[in-house]
């Protein structure tokens, strides 16, 4: 029998009853599937750094910090979250004491290796820096640890024969496996349809899963465990749909679910950061013909958005309006580059790797280049200083902007630039750059960042509302 590999998003994770009602326990037969399990949602937060503001967490106090005290701090916040965590979610005494007793463990080897590793590097022959990739690493698994055994603890309650599958490699073994093998050990012995898997999100591997995918990590490890095991479907459970624009910036109301697309559609949000899934965990399942569905873990009997390698939409349409904020235009203007660019073009690409800047788009005309980038302005200040050294004649230009995007499986829809166009023009928004590649899945418009909300609103009505989709763009 086939079976599918799930993943449950934080914020779902954070409602146990939703999950136990809506995605465990909907159907009669709750076996055949796969859970992975992300952390609650703000505990990835607390043990690395916030997301979105920085905020420093356990890991970024301890790798900036001249003294204990600030990272000490960080992880007596953090345990105190997890307790909190645990005396909500457990009625039973004993259970509840078990799961602090799990995170006790946890948290008090990780702050005897963050204090062991703290005295070592004050020898001079000894840097920190060096081994700040493993303690990300180390600290990133606690929280997907801990909600795996949590719920797997949660679900034995309720008569289901969970089991806790740990690829964190907490356990101190020496062999460094490939996350494939990693897989392949943790799922030895496991019998899909007469017990529930739940898996950490988190999968110690060789080269280390955050310095390659950063937080994408989980999302690695639910790919690569659909791929090994063969399933019929991968599933990923958020709190909303993947619609056609952002409901908090639309309205609830004027939105729609997708219903179907494509993997190329999903590296084109992924590149504006509003990731479905992470390009490359979307690669393993592309290639291996497993289909990808997104479903609302709060409107259960919608059956989401299905997303396979071979749907193109049978009228060519918009299928989502997204973009982005607090993007940086690097523009560099020199006389000589024309019939030179792509000398340009190659040194402006190196210094922005050295500087891991994510490039979003570029454009160019025969004398100018720009980049647009997805960074803080300090980095984009390095980045210049570093090609005007290259380049001491040229004229750089920063600027901060937006980035609004149209896309869709198949846009080959004639005037749908000319509308576009006029859509912002109606909303009295300037465009400041525009690209529409050949491949015709998406456009984007460079605009001023205050216009940003105003610009998503006036291209969903123009390019979306106006047209009937009923429930979804496509149903799935």
């Amino acid at each position: 029998m086939s079976h599918t590999v799930e993943k449950i998003g934080g914020t779902s994770m954070s409602d146990y009853a939703a999950v136990r009602d809506n995605i465990i326990l909907r159907r009669a037969n709750p076996y055949g599937r796969i859970f992975v399990v992300s952390a609650y949602g703000g505990v990835t937060n607390l043990l690395l750094e916030h997301k979105k503001t920085d905020q420093p967490g356990v890991f970024s106090s301890f790798s900036s910090a001249q003294d204990d005290d600030a990272w000490r701090d960080a992880l007596a916040a953090v345990r105190h979250r997890l307790q909190e965590i645990n005396r909500e979610l457990f009625e039973s005494t004993a259970d509840r004491a078990a799961a602090d007793a799990f995170v006790a463990e946890r948290l008090s080897e990780a702050e005897r290796c963050l204090a062991d590793l703290a005295r070592l590097c004050r020898h001079g022959h000894f840097q920190v820096d060096s081994h700040l990739a493993t303690v990300r690493e180390m600290l990133a698994s606690i929280g997907e640890a801990h909600s795996a055994w949590n719920l797997s603890r949660l679900l034995a309650g309720e008569g289901v024969a969970a089991r806790f599958v740990d690829l964190t490699g907490w356990s101190g073994e020496t062999a460094m496996l490939s996350l494939d093998e990693r897989v392949r050990a943790g799922f030895s012995g496991i019998d899909v349809q007469r017990e529930l898997p739940i898996v950490t999100g988190y999968a110690h591997a060789d080269g280390g899963l955050m310095s390659r995918f950063g937080r994408g990590y989980s999302e690695m490890t639910f790919s690569r465990i659909a791929v090994v095991t063969g399933a019929a479907e991968a599933v990923i459970h958020k709190e909303y749909h993947l619609s056609s624009a952002d409901p908090l910036v639309v309205g609830a109301d004027r939105v729609v679910p997708i219903g179907r697309t494509n993997y190329d559609v999903a590296d084109q949000l992924a590149n504006l950061g509003m990731e479905a899934i992470h390009p490359r965990a979307a690669k393993g399942l592309r290639q291996s013909g497993i289909p990808l569905r997104i479903k609302n873990t709060f409107e259960p009997d919608h059956a989401g958005t299905v997303i396979t390698h071979d749907y193109i939409s049978e009228k060519p349409c918009v299928e989502i309006i997204v973009g982005r904020k607090g993007v940086y235009a690097l523009e560099l203007f020199d006389q000589d580059m024309a019939g030179s660019f792509v000398e340009y073009d190659e040194q402006a690409l190196e210094v922005i790797r050295r500087f891991r800047a994510h490039i979003i788009s570029k454009d160019c005309n025969a004398n100018s280049l720009t980049h647009y980038l997805a960074c803080n302005l300090k980095t984009v200040r390095r980045i210049q200083a570093a090609l005007n050294n290259r380049f001491a004649e040229a004229e750089f230009n920063v600027r901060r902007v937006a980035l609004v995007s149209a896309i869709g499986s198949d846009m080959r829809v004639p005037g749908l630039l000319a509308e576009t166009a006029t859509a912002l023009a109606e909303a009295n928004i300037s465009i400041l750059a525009m690209h529409q590649p050949l491949r015709q899945v998406d456009m984007q418009c460079v605009i001023d960042e205050r216009d940003y909300n105003d610009a998503i609103r006036a291209l969903h009505r123009r390019l979306v509302e106006r047209h009937d989709h009923g429930a979804a763009i496509c149903a799935a």
